[in-house]
């Protein structure tokens, strides 16, 4: 396993440039496309744990969201929130960042380098 690992939209204009920053400082992660390879609930439940926000930060209240009908006063706590994202893994913000017990969302990109 890498010692760095991105939870990467390759579409999205700020996980591209949370992965060239990593390159950049000479790192190459371990990449998780995770629209295409889902995160399970015990990687999730991980993700949450070791961000250093509100677990409620990690899902995106965009378009998507909306038209899911959705509350974010739903989405508070770590267990809805894995909840929601093993449904709905799209509504993951991304990028997050990993490196041993800390995480990042990674927006804007720059905070990817507090990991290093």
């Amino acid at each position: 396993m890498a010692d760095v690992e991105i939870f990467h939209n390759p579409s999205c204009g700020k996980s591209r440039g949370a992965l060239e920053l990593l390159q950049k400082e000479g790192i190459e992660p371990e990449v998780t496309q995770y629209l295409r390879d889902a995160p399970d609930r015990a990687t999730l439940t991980r993700i949450v744990k070791l961000l250093d926000v509100e677990p409620a930060e990690l899902v995106r209240k965009d378009k998507r969201f909306k038209d899911l009908g959705l509350d974010a006063a739903g989405f508070t706590t770590p267990k809805a929130v894995v909840d929601l994202l093993l449904q709905h893994p799209e509504l993951m913000e991304r990028p997050v960042v990993i490196r041993g017990d800390r995480a990042v969302i990674g927006r804007p990109p720059e905070k990817v380098l507090d990991l290093l």
